[in-house]
């Protein structure tokens, strides 16, 4: 098995150069190689007859790889289409950066809290199920950290505010 593979690896390599881009003709042949190994039991004893198996394993290996590339080609395509058809809605990058400095200096669990809850677009009881705490928990952890960000923010800013959507924005 090692030596028919050691002989056919050139030819492999060349049909593979032939058919898809240069640099994935290297690990095309790894690839039947690897099938090889696999199905060994498959391979014909003649050589000229395991030669063809090879290459027949070959053709299907570039068909998959040809699959795979024009996947990913037409997905990179309506990725770009889509991202060029979004609506670019953009702020300058400290737009709301008071906001997201104030919730930093809260407990991490009351930030992460605020986070969801206005950031995510969360009800509190759907916070309080993804954080894994009682609703009750979660209203008054909610309240508190509502509290603390007005004194840290200084009573200006309200959580229902656009502020606060700045600050989601530019996270």
């Amino acid at each position: 098995m090692t030596r028919l593979l050691t002989e056919q690896a050139p030819d492999l390599l060349r049909y593979f150069q032939r058919r898809l881009n240069y640099d994935d003709a290297a690990d095309a042949v790894a690839e039947v190689m690897a099938i090889a190994w696999r199905r060994i039991g498959h391979i014909p004893e003649v050589p000229e007859a395991a030669r063809m198996w090879l290459f027949v394993a070959a053709r299907n290996v570039s068909a998959n790889w040809v699959r795979t590339y024009t996947r990913e080609r037409e997905l990179t395509a309506k990725l770009a289409a889509a991202t060029l058809a979004a609506p670019r809605v953009g702020s300058s990058a400290d737009s709301g950066s008071d906001v997201r400095d104030a919730i930093e200096r809260l407990d991490p669990q009351d930030a992460e809290l605020v986070r969801l809850i206005h950031w995510d677009g969360f009800s509190i009881i759907e916070a309080a199920g993804i954080m894994q705490i009682n609703p009750s928990t979660a209203r008054g952890r909610y309240q508190r950290a509502k509290s603390l960000l007005r004194g840290i923010l200084g009573g200006v800013h309200e959580p229902g505010e656009a502020r606060w959507q700045e600050a989601a924005s530019t996270r």
